[in-house]
């Protein structure tokens, strides 16, 4: 505990305190293991909030990682460069659209599609000159700019940070009938989590991407959906979305994108979108590059390749049934799809918080969200016996409640 205590004083010495980490320090990591730096190994059941959903250190990815590393990293956009036409390629038609534009970060990416229906609405659908309305969700998580936090309904995200962008209107997740009430005729675009990540793994009704798809179209407004966290075979299926027969009109994607390994983020749309775009209007010095480009190829063959969706689906049906089964009577609901799971905790049991650690204690790494969630997202490679090794831990820390 020595040295995970040096570390933790320096990181909080020089950090800005704007996270508060289980106190574990972490140096290596293999598949879905991890190993601090007191040579403890610990079971990771978070994934970096799905950013690893290959594992750590993917084989493929970091040897496509080295391997461009060796010739070319970047460019810019000033200049064309020989991978990111085959990667954007590969990701177009694995995604089912016309076109792709990369960028890095998730929040990136949700910007850039914000960007995207706000133009769409005024040179195609015919909005007023700033008139345009995204209708957005209670509770949701897109990110951190603020643009992003003007439209979170968390107090804590917003609190100093303002002032904030107009054009956001509120309806309440998984509410069909308050999405369609909120449609105006400067209504551009339905801005969506097919699951609610960040707000606690909040899954809606069967069929609501689906109907709100039907909806938007009926209206003419786009379905902008965020599958930053939920795509790319977290949830079962390639993207959440496909649960209810839809990806959207604007399709976000990040996170597992990059494999672990590098930041990349892209918005996938049809020509009427993204021909609104003109050299100029939009930008990254980042987005795009070479390295970023064999990484993104190199993660998304191992998810189709490797059929991580398929395998993400059988265990999480697994997982999510042996959770359910304990009965613990401090537990409230098990929900979820696929290897995206929730153990959301009663009220009189306390916080989610002391469960993450007596878990951390015991060599699994999950972490808390909404107060009152354990968010469970592990590497989608993990074997069976990883996770039938790691049910009596849960059931152990489950059933003793804030006492481990």
């Amino acid at each position: 505990m020595e040295r995970t205590e040096s570390y933790v004083r320096e990181a909080e010495r020089w950090s800005a305190h704007n996270y508060a980490p289980l106190p574990v320090v972490i140096e290596r990591g293999d598949g879905w293991w991890v190993w601090d730096v007191d040579g403890n190994r610990y079971l990771d059941m978070l994934s970096a909030y799905s950013a690893l959903n290959q594992g750590h250190r993917h084989p493929r990815i970091v040897g496509a990682l080295k391997e461009q590393a060796d010739r070319l990293t970047l460019t810019s956009r000033a200049f064309h460069n020989d991978r990111m036409g085959t990667f954007l390629k590969a990701l177009a038609e694995a995604a089912g659209f016309s076109r792709a534009l990369p960028m890095n970060t998730g929040a990136e990416a949700v910007e850039t599609a914000i960007k995207a229906a706000r133009k769409w609405g005024y040179k195609v659908k015919g909005v007023s000159e700033d008139r345009a309305e995204i209708i957005v969700c209670e509770n949701n998580f897109h990110g951190r700019t603020t643009t992003i936090v003007g439209f979170s309904s968390e107090d804590q995200y917003r609190d100093g940070f303002g002032p904030f962008a107009p054009g956001f209107t509120f309806v309440p997740h998984g509410d069909l009938d308050a999405l369609e009430a909120a449609i105006t005729s400067d209504t551009v675009g339905f801005l969506v989590e097919p699951i609610q990540g960040e707000g606690g793994i909040v899954v809606p009704p069967d069929g609501y991407l689906g109907r709100a798809q039907e909806i938007c179209s009926a209206h003419d407004v786009l379905l902008l959906n965020d599958e930053i966290q939920t795509g790319l075979g977290r949830t079962g299926k390639l993207f959440c979305g496909d649960w209810d027969g839809t990806r959207g009109d604007v399709l976000i994607v990040g996170k597992a994108l990059g494999g672990g390994v590098y930041p990349v983020s892209a918005i996938l749309a049809n020509d009427e979108v993204m021909d609104v775009f003109h050299p100029g209007d939009h930008g990254s010095t980042f987005g795009g590059n070479p390295l970023g480009a064999a990484v993104g190829q190199a993660s998304l063959d191992v998810i189709l390749d490797e059929g991580l969706a398929d395998r993400a689906q059988e265990l999480g049906e697994w997982f999510m049934g042996a959770l359910r089964a304990m009965d613990s009577p401090h537990v409230k609901e098990v929900r979820g799809r696929g290897l995206m799971i929730g153990v959301e905790i009663k009220p009189e049991s306390g916080m989610a918080r002391p469960f993450c650690e007596g878990l951390k204690e015991r060599g699994i790494l999950c972490n808390d969200t909404h107060h009152h969630t354990i968010r469970i997202a592990p590497p989608l490679v993990i074997e069976r016996e990883a996770l039938e090794a790691a049910l009596p831990v849960f059931e152990e820390v489950l059933a003793a409640g804030v006492a481990v």
